[in-house]
């Protein structure tokens, strides 16, 4: 009952709170009539399938470097093509800017991609790293030219994390908002901006109730397609487990190998032209943008210096960390046990898709029926500092979820079948057998978060308080007001959550331990 409980006060119950008020209203069929309306449905799902196939081109040698090949510098390869998953979307933004500064449909779709290119890598590499090479040797002996092995014989066992990758990223792609804000301005727009747009300066509820009304049945549309492919993912898992597949590549493998390496070299373009960007001014390289964070900006631009709105980013993240620890726990755990039961599997599917509902729907929905419903609540959450946190750890739960349960299910069932025999409680199992295992996991869980929280722009831009405002939405006030001290901030700001990122990927990386999901959970 607790994640069910988190996700209907804090995820359901505002949601619906937007729809009935913009049904009430009127106008949401006119809505859905207007050619612009399928204009953005249009842009929305064409710049996401873009995103998502060049996603998959750059991320397949990744995973192929990750999963099948010995070599020395794997590690780092792994962690930085970890790091752009969990940028902010306001730091990829503005690297991207850096590089673009017109922006346009191709820069929105070459950042998504940037952003996504991990989740590929991570999730096709996990499985991949346990499929047989014994096969794929065969068909080589047989004749089969090198392609037509990994088109007949790879691709095949693979398949089933493909799929489940590319559904992720195409939702996540679709669901863009602080890249598309940034690198879109006014001449591109998503459904996300677009509700975002409605809502928050036009205050058409219909029309935002009507665009949050298509994007949430697309959100259900991939995440069951997602669902589906994630249970056969695991599936092969657990039937290819105990394969070795790791050596040194041959031949034409090299040529694979090479790609990948560029892959990831790419990905560090823009990391590079943001910190060189930051340290560039009109009178050469300076350490201004840096300095002018102890201070408001150009003629008081921010209510609160850049370091203050930085502790504010540390304290409400830690809070949101904390919180979706808490409920993302709870939640694998009732999977796990929903799974091992003889009647619980239908029961488990809706509650894992119920819970990654929240990545899907806009933020800028669930921000706005906050304001309207938490008044209800004791104490009237509108004016709580604890506001920002809630919204911030319903972004994160799902994530933490993902990570922590591939790790509970992989503990042999024996151990606690044992220790239940000799006495131990259910609470004592999971302290004595679970936690020890899976604390590792849940450590990395906990950094990931972290830095998801850190990061959130679209929730949090409409829900922070003018005077405690965080260091995305700073980022995001600097860039909107004329000044060149303004721009040096908000480069500077992004630089350091990115450094901060940067730390605690390696962290995760550190704590990171095999499994049957091949890393920390399904990243």
């Amino acid at each position: 009952m607790l994640p069910l409980g988190f996700l209907g006060v804090f995820f359901a119950w505002p949601v619906l709170a937007i729809f009935r008020l913009g049904l009430a209203k009127g106008g949401v069929l006119d809505a859905l009539g207007q050619s612009e309306t399928w204009r953005l449905v249009g842009f929305t799902l064409g710049q996401a399938a873009a995103s998502t196939v060049l996603a998959l081109l750059a991320g397949l040698p990744v995973a192929f470097l990750l999963a099948r090949c010995a070599l020395r510098g794997i590690g780092l390869a792994r962690t930085v093509v970890m790091v752009p998953f969990v940028l902010p979307t306001v730091v990829v933004g503005l690297a991207f800017r850096a590089l673009w500064p017109d922006g346009g449909v191709l820069s929105i779709v070459l950042a998504n991609a940037f952003f996504n290119v991990a989740v590929v890598a991570r999730t096709v590499g996990g499985l991949w790293s346990h499929t047989d090479r014994r096969a794929e040797d065969a068909a080589r002996a047989l004749g089969a030219s090198r392609w037509r092995a990994f088109t007949s014989v790879v691709l095949p066992a693979i398949a089933p994390a493909v799929a489940s990758a590319a559904a992720v990223v195409f939702l996540f792609c679709a669901t863009s908002f602080g890249v598309v804000l940034v690198l879109g301005g006014g001449r591109f727009r998503t459904l996300e901006t677009e509700i975002y747009l409605r809502t928050v300066e036009l205050f058409d509820l219909s029309g935002a109730a009507a665009l949050s009304l298509l994007q949430f049945v697309a959100v259900v549309a991939v995440l069951l397609l997602g669902a589906a492919a994630r249970r056969r993912r695991e599936t092969a898992l657990r039937l290819r487990r105990k394969a070795e597949t790791a050596r040194r590549p041959t031949g034409g493998e090299w040529a694979v190998v090479a790609a990948a390496f560029a892959v990831v070299a790419a990905l560090l373009v823009p990391v590079v032209g943001l910190v060189l960007r930051s340290l560039s001014t009109s009178d050469g390289w300076s350490l201004a943008g840096y300095r002018a964070l102890s201070g408001t900006g150009q003629n008081g631009t921010l209510a609160v210096s850049g370091l203050d709105a930085a502790m504010n980013s540390l304290r409400t993240a830690t809070d949101a960390t904390l919180l979706a620890l808490f409920v993302g726990v709870f939640a694998a755990v009732v999977l796990v046990g929903l799974r091992r039961g003889r009647t619980g599997h239908g029961l488990g599917t809706a509650l894992d898709t119920a819970l990654m509902l929240p990545l899907g729907v806009s933020a800028v929905t669930v921000g706005f029926g906050y304001l309207i419903t938490m008044d209800a609540l004791p104490g009237d959450l509108r004016t709580s500092p604890l506001l920002v946190p809630f919204a911030q750890a319903l972004v994160v739960t799902p994530l933490v979820v993902r990570m922590v349960l591939p790790v509970l299910r992989a503990i042999d069932e024996r151990l606690r079948q044992a220790a239940a025999t000799l006495g131990a409680s259910p609470l004592r199992v999971w302290r004595e057998v679970d936690l020890p295992l899976a604390g590792r996991s849940l450590l990395a869980a906990a950094g990931f978060g972290y830095v998801i929280a850190l990061g959130e722009f679209g929730a949090t831009s409409f829900l922070v308080r003018p005077d405690a405002p965080t260091l995305p939405v700073v980022v995001a006030r600097l860039m909107a007001r004329p000044g060149g001290l303004n721009g040096q901030m908000a480069y500077a700001a992004c630089t350091l959550l990115m450094v901060v990122t940067i730390v605690a990927v390696v962290v995760i990386e550190k704590l990171r331990v095999p499994t049957r999901a091949g890393a920390v959970g399904e990243f």
